[in-house]
């Protein structure tokens, strides 16, 4: 067994006289190639599987015999706190999320990484002479086929701790030459995965606080204040009625607690039928359905049957008992022109949804907790609907001069 190199008369994470002079001996140009792909094409590349598959096929063709690749890299992500990826000859790329508070599992402190993590060395193993109970990972190691498995620890500027393994069936193992050459482009390949790591983190903290639409417009240059994009489409508006009164005896966490019950009642509702999450305003949710060009009636029908979703959802949750009170909700709906625009002074700007549709949306909402009805709609989306609706009467609304008709679903 070769361990953290010590065993094998190694320095642990250095390379030995023998395997400096073969790299030397190596064709340079070959491996320079290698570090400049790493630095300049990977980072670039759509799919995060084409890194580790590139790697691979660049890493053969050095007579360097690869059949394994994984990688672990931490994420900041609300739903998982890192991602694991895996190359395979058989299977090529496959991905795997790990959930939050996994490095604190037993799955992980049993782990290679987390020995390398521990110890910031390189684990170098021949499997024919590692015992089973070493590592985790071990005995599906040898049931694969595997002989030699190398894990190195990559940790970033920042501090997150990341690794990667690799393995082969060579009976002959990666030799001094192909360690030498792992050692060597390491440096490139923790860059390329850095480099890869901060622009997904970066557009998922975008993605998660302001949704989809408004993060793409940020990454594209939209970030100076005043600039505004009109997007036409069915607006819903919902929210929690009485959130005040049931949450008047909770604790802030109890509180936090209720709101995320009751947005998974409504944002997979509205996500199953293509619509987008503008805001959360407190216990309120606003949410577009965009007009499609060969279909602008489709939106609207959309968001109806995400509202109608919405509501079984959240009743389906009272009649679980997952709520300490029963939650009801009231949806507003309404087409027209919702508007993000860059407001706020110096360097602190909020990227907010704004318009005259959208406040019409919102004082509909208001409407829902006087009438009592669980959905409201506008006559713009009540023209819209492939289903006949019923019209309640005409409201006068704080900031609108005109009388606006108000309908109900039929039945």
């Amino acid at each position: 067994m070769i361990t953290p190199a010590a065993d094998a008369g190694l320095t642990p994470g250095a390379t030995s006289p023998d395997s400096a002079a073969s790299t030397r001996q190596r064709d340079i140009p070959d491996v320079a190639a290698l570090e400049a792909w790493l630095l300049e094409e990977a980072p670039r590349l759509d799919d995060p599987g084409d890194v580790l598959s590139g790697l691979a096929i660049r890493l053969d063709g050095l007579g360097i015999p690869v059949d394994r690749i994984t990688t672990a890299i931490e994420a900041l992500h609300s739903e998982y706190s890192g991602v694991g990826r895996f190359w395979t000859r058989e299977e090529g790329s496959t991905v795997r999320l790990f959930p939050h508070r996994a490095q604190e599992s037993e799955i992980y402190l049993r782990s290679p990484f987390a020995y390398v993590h521990r110890t910031r060395q390189w684990l170098l193993l021949d499997l024919a002479d590692t015992p089973d109970d070493l590592f985790n990972i071990i005995p599906d190691l040898k049931a694969g086929g595997y002989r030699h498995y190398m894990c190195a620890p990559i940790i970033f500027t920042n501090g997150n701790e990341n690794g990667i393994t690799f393995a082969t069936r060579a009976l002959q193992g990666f030799g001094e030459d192909g360690i030498a050459v792992l050692r060597r482009i390491m440096p490139a390949l923790a860059g390329a995965m850095e480099i890869r790591a901060a622009n997904k983190r970066l557009r998922d903290v975008l993605r998660i606080y302001v949704g989809d639409e408004p993060h793409r417009a940020i990454l594209s240059g939209t970030i100076r204040r005043g600039q505004v994009t009109r997007i036409r489409s069915a607006i819903l508006f919902a929210d929690m009625r009485n959130f005040a009164g049931i949450s008047a005896s909770l604790t802030p966490e109890q509180a936090v607690e209720l709101l995320n019950r009751y947005f998974d009642c409504v944002v997979p509702a509205i996500e199953a039928e293509g619509g987008e999450i503008l805001k959360f305003i407190g216990d309120g949710v606003l949410a577009i359905f965009r007009d499609a060009d060969d279909k602008p009636d489709g939106a609207a029908d959309a968001a109806f049957r995400a509202a109608r979703q919405a509501i079984a959802r959240a009743e389906t949750a009272n009649r679980q008992g997952r709520f300490a009170s029963p939650v009801t909700l009231g949806i507003a709906l309404h087409h027209g022109e919702a508007a993000y625009g860059n407001v706020g002074s110096g360097g602190r700007l909020d990227f907010t949804v704004i318009g005259r549709d959208v406040n019409l949306a919102s004082r509909i909402a208001q409407l829902n907790k006087i009438l009592g009805e669980p959905v409201l709609m506008s006559q713009a989306f009540a023209e819209r609907l492939s289903r006949e609706p019923e019209l309640l009467g005409e409201q006068m609304f704080e900031g609108f001069d005109e009388v606006v008709p108000v309908f109900r679903p039929a039945g």
